[in-house]
């Protein structure tokens, strides 16, 4: 399935659009547009999703639904499921400066080839002992593209950094006690918003 993420006026994502900061680190887009091509099913969905700050995510604005060919899949039609497009879509949408402080990159831009949210090495930094605020800050990003996106947190901080739930849940409760997650937030058990 192939996806594209623009800003609402139709232009390419990029790091520029993504002006709402939440913290020093970390900025994202307040909307963005995403329009998902399977080819399989013969079946175009987009969507609009705004940055609530008083919800600490994005959520679902506008979802639409069209076959792109005559043999196309009923079903998929009719079914709409928009997580997988959250899922590739706010990793365009999350901008960060860990890699150069005077230029700011996208998450998709650093990581997006291998399907993580931040890069290897990062990753292996941050499990070190006595990292706190590089720990932290890479915290802000899983938790943050993870919970934009409406997904589970916790797994996404357990798979990038390949540590347990329970050290997951600990870094990520310190993380918002320290004030790192401030914008940011996923209800337990809440499915991803459409």
């Amino acid at each position: 399935m192939k996806i594209a993420v623009s800003t609402l006026d139709g232009k390419k994502m990029t790091a520029k659009a993504a002006t709402e900061a939440i913290g020093d680190d970390l900025r994202i887009a307040p909307a963005f547009a995403a329009t998902a091509m399977d080819d399989d099913s013969g079946v175009a969905t987009e969507i609009e999703a705004r940055y609530r700050r008083d919800l600490g995510h994005y959520i679902v604005t506008k979802i639409v639904k069209a076959a792109i060919r005559a043999d196309f899949d009923h079903d998929a039609l009719r079914n709409t499921a928009v997580s997988h497009i959250m899922k590739v879509a706010v990793p365009h949408c999350v901008a960060i400066n860990v890699l150069d402080e005077s230029k700011w990159t996208t998450v998709w831009d650093t990581t997006g080839a291998e399907g993580r949210l931040i890069p290897d090495w990062l990753a292996a930094e941050v499990v070190k002992r006595g990292q706190q605020e590089a720990r932290m800050a890479a915290i802000r990003i899983i938790y943050g593209a993870s919970a934009l996106a409406g997904l589970p947190p916790v797994r996404a901080v357990q798979d990038e950094l390949n540590v347990p739930h329970r050290t997951a849940s600990d870094w990520i409760m310190k993380a918002r006690k320290a004030g790192w997650l401030e914008g940011l937030n996923y209800a337990i058990g809440r499915q991803a918003h459409v």
